[in-house]
């Protein structure tokens, strides 16, 4: 098996995981751990079995560096745990070579997501307002979350984020699959 066809294996995975807490989000608002802590550790067996130890080095950074991006958005009140332990997931899976496109596909998903949230849900102007209020809030105080547009209050609109981080890894799976097939 070449490098290509690993990688889209590994994508594959990060797919496949992602879809499954989608599935969870939605029905049940959170993703459980006994879908992320496994898909962890099944990521950094694969990286391991194809790849030794710098295989599993590889796929371990990865996680940390996805899991850290989003642990960022967790801190400052606008993620759940979950969210942040399946972006962990998909970057064991998905590994370093593809993780920039799997974090900035997702990120454009999340983006385009929330405002067609917004838009269904007759709030976009609230929405563009409410992001700009979170710019603003956090250029001041950090990752201090902001006092009332976070996940505890009831009255903001939700955004099942494994959604766009299935969007993501379907995104690159597709570009890589394309670029190895034109």
């Amino acid at each position: 098996m070449d490098v290509l066809d690993r990688q889209l294996m590994f994508l594959g995975g990060s797919l496949l995981c992602a879809g499954i807490g989608s599935v969870t989000d939605v029905r049940e608002r959170r993703i459980p751990n006994f879908v992320t802590g496994p898909a962890i550790v099944a990521g950094l067996m694969l990286h391991a079995i194809s790849g030794g130890w710098r295989g599993l080095g590889d796929a371990a950074l990865a996680g940390v560096i996805a899991g850290g991006i989003f642990l960022i958005f967790f801190l400052a009140g606008g993620m759940g745990a979950g969210d942040v332990k399946l972006m962990t997931a998909v970057g064991c899976f998905s590994g370093l070579s593809a993780l920039p496109l799997v974090v900035i596909s997702t990120a454009i998903a999340g983006a385009v997501f929330a405002l067609a949230i917004g838009i269904y849900n007759r709030r976009l102007g609230e929405t563009l307002r409410n992001v700009v209020d979170l710019l603003e809030h956090h250029g001041r105080h950090g990752l201090k979350p902001h006092p009332d547009l976070t996940l505890s209050n009831a009255r903001t609109l939700r955004l099942p984020f494994a959604l766009p981080i299935a969007a993501g890894c379907l995104y690159t799976l597709c570009t890589l699959a394309w670029e190895a097939h034109p």
